[in-house]
């Protein structure tokens, strides 16, 4: 009988950004990075496998779409991993080393759009096949790494800091929990999708050219990094928000400017992005007191941290200040509660509509969980899903 399993994995976005690689094949990065993971519900990777004596050949469906293995190095050396780590687990004679595997893989977000798609995929792979063969979970965050940097921080919830190493091998470069997402509950995730089309520099260009061009890269690795990673574990500790979030804009920015500091440059903000930072600094100033940071990864999209008490008022503000023609259903998405009806105590100026796709709110999660482990769901989901792949 074959084995079926159905995983699903969350996005991280980084405070410290990780930007830039020592070593390319191995994926082992410059600095350490430092990561919140997102709650499954709003954002996910949902990944099936089929993995038995009976399957002819590996195959990667991913959004619909077939995937070549051989042609994929990043893919193919994750099925390897997993391969060899049967063998060290369940020892050499074991017949599921020489299982073929097939895998349907969808993402309920877009893709290589900068909203870390990379990371919830790969962690979902890894732990998906790690679940699959019964596979201990330690060397799990290593393997995601070798498929995309940053998916070694989505195998764990809550705080995780990804560190460098200094190991020729990597075998020191992996990722570690600094605390569960239930150690700060009122923390939300507020999501603002600028663009959800396809970046045009990706980030392993972008990282390649930053390396060999970037003279503010050095100074960061060397100086900024260590000092920030060491003040926002304690600042997310201690719980304190307004280290925390005067840290994570301040690496934002100088991580954009590294891109700028780019020859050629890498331009991932536009104009909205701009607008938005503005209006988070004008929001901070009117509080007179630090409610909401940003950060953005590569792309144009903004993620903002803010605490539960300061929700509500907050999003009344956001929604008058980038205004929408949508119904509020498509607009707003995720953990939305109701807003408060004409509260606008600061008075900020409305700028034209629909600049924002769409608002999604979000909480901290746990990690990747198995949601399936058997060849059928209830609802037939699953069924759907293996016999497109068996079809292909």
């Amino acid at each position: 009988m074959d084995k079926v399993v159905t995983c699903v994995a969350p996005v991280n976005i980084a405070v410290i950004k990780y930007w830039g690689k020592r070593d390319e094949h191995l994926i082992l990065p410059l600095n350490d990075s430092v990561s919140l993971t997102l709650d499954c519900d709003q954002m996910h990777t949902k990944t099936s496998i089929i993995a038995g004596p009976l399957i002819n050949e590996d195959s990667v469906w991913l959004n619909g779409q077939i995937m070549s293995i051989e042609r994929n190095e990043r893919l193919k050396k994750c099925f390897d991993l997993i391969r060899n780590l049967i063998k060290i687990q369940k020892g050499k004679n074991s017949q599921e080393e020489k299982w073929k595997i097939k895998v349907c893989s969808e993402n309920n977000f877009p893709t290589a759009a900068g909203l870390a798609s990379s990371a919830a995929g790969y962690a979902c792979l890894v732990y998906t096949l790690a679940n699959a063969f019964g596979l201990v979970n330690k060397d799990l965050p290593s393997i995601a790494r070798q498929g995309s940097g940053s998916a070694c921080r989505s195998i764990y919830g809550g705080f995780v800091q990804w560190t460098a190493g200094v190991d020729d091998q990597g075998y020191d470069s992996t990722a570690v929990q600094i605390a569960a997402d239930t150690h700060w509950p009122e923390m939300r995730i507020i999501i603002l999708v600028v663009n959800d089309s396809k970046k045009k520099t990706s980030s392993t260009v972008g990282m390649k050219q930053a390396v060999k061009t970037s003279e503010l890269l050095k100074y960061r690795i060397q100086k900024c990094v260590p000092e920030r990673t060491k003040e926002i574990i304690q600042a997310i500790t201690d719980k304190n928000f307004e280290k925390f979030a005067e840290i994570t804009m301040r690496d934002s920015n100088q991580f954009h400017a590294i891109c700028l500091d780019t020859y050629p440059p890498c331009v991932y903000l536009n104009q909205v992005s701009h607008e938005i930072i503005s209006f988070v600094h004008d929001y901070n100033e009117a509080t007179g007191q630090v409610k909401v940071a940003y950060t953005f990864d590569a792309g144009p999209n903004a993620f903002l941290f803010i605490q539960q008490n300061d929700l509500s008022l907050f999003m009344s503000e956001l929604v008058n200040v980038f205004p929408t023609v949508q119904p509020n259903s498509s607009y707003l998405r995720g953990i939305v509660s109701t807003l408060p009806n004409n509260i606008k105590p600061y008075g900020f100026k409305s700028k034209e509509k629909d600049l924002l796709k769409y608002i999604m709110v979000t909480k901290l999660g746990s990690g990747p969980k198995c949601v399936d482990d058997h060849l059928l769901n209830s609802d037939g989901t699953l069924k759907s899903r293996i016999e497109s792949i068996e079809k292909n």
